[in-house]
């Protein structure tokens, strides 16, 4: 593996809205920060179409256009970009190495903003409606499906969640679960089943989208009869979770037990100058702003960091 010649300043992992707003802040500020952004950069926004919620944009902004002016935003500062994935870090001494397939990188301080993935079904139909009918955000994509019918895939408290949100706005939910029971607390159980709105299909499995350009039904398979039936619908919730992309962190930083970066007061992490943004260990909003939010907040900290080697922790 080739070394790179010079150590930065700061490197930040991940090429979505938190690490690009950690770009900005610390471009502006003349720290000439290196972005290696994944091979496939800009995250969950990219899964999207229309953005409505984001700050500043009243006629909503496409979600790869939002990631596209993002990162003109950084490079115009002088953020330098790499689409690459990192395969492993290194802090266990300084200054810490970050490691692509292709080379390594040194750097004083890194932020790791590598966010989390939404778990799909896996079926080869959702892939074509994701952004078109499929979404694993009901608080972003929720107000698309006014008066509309739809599903919600799984049984935990998120689902319950995202099936009580959808009912502000559409006709009726149904909650899709391949077991008999739910995973969810029993206050979310009894707020989804006491909803008029809401009704279950239990022991059940969707095995294919149905559409043209838009979802218009779905096969349910009964894992208990193994009837396969076909059922009109609008829109389709997958709530079965989120991966956070941690691989190549395992082992530089604790990890919780569903894999996401363990935190002090959001950003800071046990070792000075390595800081966190966005959803890699956020696992309640999982919103653009939210991430964009504290990618500043971890600029903040690395700035203060590499100018008076600390970072405002309590007691510095």
């Amino acid at each position: 593996m080739h070394r790179g010649n010079m150590s930065e300043q700061l490197i930040i992992v991940g090429g979505g809205p938190a690490g690009l707003s950690a770009a900005i802040y610390a471009a502006r500020e003349g720290f000439n920060p290196l972005v290696i952004a994944g091979a496939n950069p800009g995250g969950q926004l990219l899964l999207t179409t229309i953005v409505e919620n984001f700050p500043g944009f009243p006629d909503g902004v496409m979600g790869s256009d939002l990631i596209s002016l993002l990162r003109k935003q950084a490079e115009k500062f002088g953020a330098r970009f790499i689409d690459s994935n990192v395969a492993k870090v290194n802090f266990s001494s300084k200054p810490y190495t970050v490691s692509t397939d292709e080379k390594e990188y040194t750097s004083e301080s890194v932020i790791i903003a590598t966010g989390a993935n939404a778990k799909w079904l896996g079926i080869e139909s959702e892939k074509k409606f994701i952004g078109h009918g499929v979404s694993s955000c009901a608080t972003c994509d929720g107000p698309f499906f006014r008066n509309k019918n739809v599903i919600v895939v799984g049984g935990g408290d998120t689902a319950m969640e995202d099936a009580l949100f959808l009912t502000r706005f559409v006709n009726s939910v149904k909650i899709v679960h391949r077991r008999d029971s739910l995973r969810a607390s029993k206050i979310m159980q009894d707020k989804a089943m006491n909803n008029p709105k809401i009704s279950f299909v239990w022991n059940s499995e969707i095995k294919e989208i149905l559409g043209d350009t838009k979802v218009t039904a779905v096969k349910i398979h009964d894992v208990v009869t193994d009837a396969v039936t076909e059922m009109p619908i609008d829109g389709v919730f997958v709530a079965i979770g989120y991966k956070p992309n941690t691989e190549m962190i395992k082992g530089a930083l604790p990890l919780d037990e569903k894999g996401y970066i363990v935190t002090k007061d959001e950003i800071l992490t046990d070792i000075e100058g390595v800081y966190v943004a966005g959803d890699v260990s956020d696992k309640y909003y999982r919103q653009a702003v939210t991430a964009v939010a504290s990618g500043v907040k971890a600029a903040l900290h690395a700035r203060e960091y590499l100018q008076k080697g600390k970072d405002g922790r309590t007691g510095d």
